[in-house]
């Protein structure tokens, strides 16, 4: 499983996003790279000699004539909070049109297929490992559909790598999850609080890297040494932080989310709510990755 393949062209979709912000100057860095090719609906924020970027939607059936002549596929392309999207929408774009382009690069002789998942699928449970069944929390949209792609993934293109990180952080964090760890506030869960892990953006880039390098396929959790309870680390890091009612964070959040489509969907809470560590023994042994941050460092990192 470990034998060597150098992805000459690389095409990234989602190439604007936060994670590419990372993952782009290292895939131009390497010399076995000639040319990364970013995909995203949003102009490009970084620039090499290298990269070129293509302005596109990943279901534009245009975007099947740049995939030949492509070594990798890097598929970053998804949206995480639905905002004022509709959820027919969010579904198109993160199983039915993700599923198609993987489908047709696959079919173009693209012989790497990396897929950036979620541990999402799993919803919640102790020292996960990948073979445990998809159960995404009940509401959780971004869960949900991450498991529903997986499905078809597993089914249909094996040779897919799916990757699962834990939440990522880093100075390139989704910015409500740096929000939500420097509130003042948080919601009044019962004990035991629940448990949670992290990852560095550095090491999921890291985790990228070798899947393209190596010959291997399916499922690799990602996460950081070490887990935290959200509560505990609120109230550690606020002297005079505020628990609020279960009940109240939700309706406040539901509101604030309807008027303004700012935090995704209520459902976010329900993860804080439930444990979810995960087992990287597969990764670590498979993949030949290990964590280069502990939790700890991970989120100091991230909130600098």
């Amino acid at each position: 499983m470990r034998s060597t393949v150098e992805a000459v062209n690389v095409l990234v979709t989602g190439s604007s996003s936060r994670l590419a912000r990372v993952l782009l100057p290292v895939l131009c860095a390497e010399d076995s790279i000639s040319r990364v090719t970013g995909v995203d609906i949003a102009p490009p924020h970084f620039a090499h000699e290298k990269f070129q970027a293509t302005i596109c939607d990943i279901r534009a059936p245009h975007l099947t004539e740049i995939l030949p002549g492509q070594d990798a596929l890097v598929h970053l392309a998804y949206v995480v909070l639905r905002g004022s999207m509709s959820k027919a929408e969010m579904a198109d774009i993160n199983v039915r049109g993700s599923y198609r382009l993987l489908q047709a690069a696959r079919d173009a002789g693209i012989n790497r297929l990396v897929h950036l998942s979620s541990a999402a699928v799993y919803g919640k449970g102790e020292n996960v490992s990948e073979d445990a069944p998809y159960a995404p929390l009940d509401g959780f949209l971004y869960g949900t559909h991450k498991a529903q792609l997986e499905r078809l993934l597993e089914a249909d293109i094996p040779e897919c790598v799916r990757l699962r990180p834990h939440v990522i952080l880093g100075k390139n964090a989704q910015p409500l999850l740096l929000q939500l760890l420097n509130l003042p506030l948080y919601p009044s869960l019962p004990r035991p609080y629940a448990r949670l892990q992290c990852v560095h953006e550095d090491d999921v880039v890291r985790a990228v890297l070798l899947a393209i390098r190596q010959n291997v396929s399916g499922p690799f959790n990602l996460a950081a040494d070490g887990s935290f309870s959200y509560c505990e680390f609120i109230q550690r890091r606020h002297r005079y932080a505020l628990p609020l009612p279960p009940g109240l964070a939700r309706a406040g959040l539901h509101a604030l989310w309807r008027v303004t489509g700012w935090g995704g969907e209520p459902a976010w809470l329900e993860g804080l709510d439930n444990t979810l560590t995960l087992d990287c023994r597969r990764t670590n042994n498979t993949l030949g990755w290990h964590s280069h941050y502990e939790t700890s460092a991970t989120i100091t990192d991230a909130l600098g």
